[in-house]
């Protein structure tokens, strides 16, 4: 569906999916307090699926989410459970806000693995954002100072991991849609994680399940919000808005657990940020008038 152009509507969109980018992430570390991040991840996915299910039926119910590729809807939803679980168990060992500036080296790696794998070309301005993307990760991990933090390891391999799904998803996009991927990954990640959130399984008290649901609807819809922001304006517009998640993710790590960020950590980010903001200028760069959706 086309849409007229407004960047006040993408904002508006933009403003859901970054509040439920920080819920999500508030929501996980209370309910990892008392769960294991495996009981957490089945209970997100069976619950985010009867969340799911009356776009399902309006869109023509089971019918209409056949695939002519479910081995590539396995591979990505293999890579991408093992990235949640260990962005979801990052959070309890590191800050929140350092998990989410971490998460940004996302792009970075994409465009590694798309010049790698896709043979996509790396001009001048993909370059420097991959260069500078990596010196941000090496200014926050710091392995010259002694001891490396394990969450901040898992935080990077996570990263990796949601950038080989959403190339993957990129992949996707060209045969199945956005509804479809999404069944599938509820689907499969709950058949993966079935076996170890029964092995580890315990009755979630009354303030566990209601931070279970609010992960579930989060994780849900957050990517609903993001795509009808897409929807009211290019990508070189929306993804920028979401920069605005690294400091809103450490204001709520400051203000609930009193979580600071050092000077490192801060230099860090603005050099991933920055990256982040060349890679787009490249996309500019080489396709000014194009918008996807």
């Amino acid at each position: 569906m086309t849409r007229q152009p407004s960047k006040r509507m993408a904002a508006l969109w933009m403003s859901g999916w970054l509040s439920l980018m920080v819920i999500i992430a508030v929501a996980g570390r209370e309910t990892l307090r008392e769960l294991n991040v495996f009981q957490v991840m089945e209970l997100r996915s069976v619950i985010g699926f009867a969340m799911l299910y009356p776009l399902i039926r309006a869109a023509g119910g089971f019918a209409t989410m056949s695939t002519a590729r479910p081995l590539s809807h396995l591979a990505r939803n293999l890579v991408h459970y093992v990235a949640q679980l260990g962005w979801f168990l990052a959070l309890t060992l590191i800050p929140i806000g350092q998990v989410v500036a971490i998460e940004f080296t996302m792009p970075i790696w994409i465009a590694i693995l798309a010049a790698t794998f896709l043979g996509e070309r790396l001009n001048v301005w993909k370059i420097a954002a991959v260069a500078l993307g990596l010196v941000g990760v090496f200014v926050i991990v710091r392995p010259t100072a002694g001891a490396i933090e394990p969450g901040q390891l898992i935080a990077l391999g996570a990263a990796l991991g949601f950038a080989v799904t959403i190339t993957l998803v990129k992949s996707l996009t060209r045969t199945d849609s956005t509804l479809t991927i999404i069944f599938w990954m509820l689907i499969i990640q709950s058949a993966l994680g079935f076996i170890p959130a029964l092995y580890v399984w315990q009755w979630p008290s009354n303030y566990a399940w209601i931070w279970i649901v609010v992960i579930a609807f989060s994780g849900t819809f957050s990517h609903y919000c993001m795509a009808r922001a897409l929807s009211y304006a290019d990508a070189t517009v929306v993804v920028p808005m979401d920069f605005l998640r690294v400091p809103l993710s450490a204001t709520a790590g400051w203000l609930l657990y009193g979580e600071r960020l050092d000077a490192y950590t801060v230099f860090g980010a603005i050099l991933i940020l920055s990256g982040n903001l060349l890679n787009l200028r490249a996309v500019r760069t080489a396709a000014p008038a194009r918008s996807e959706v």
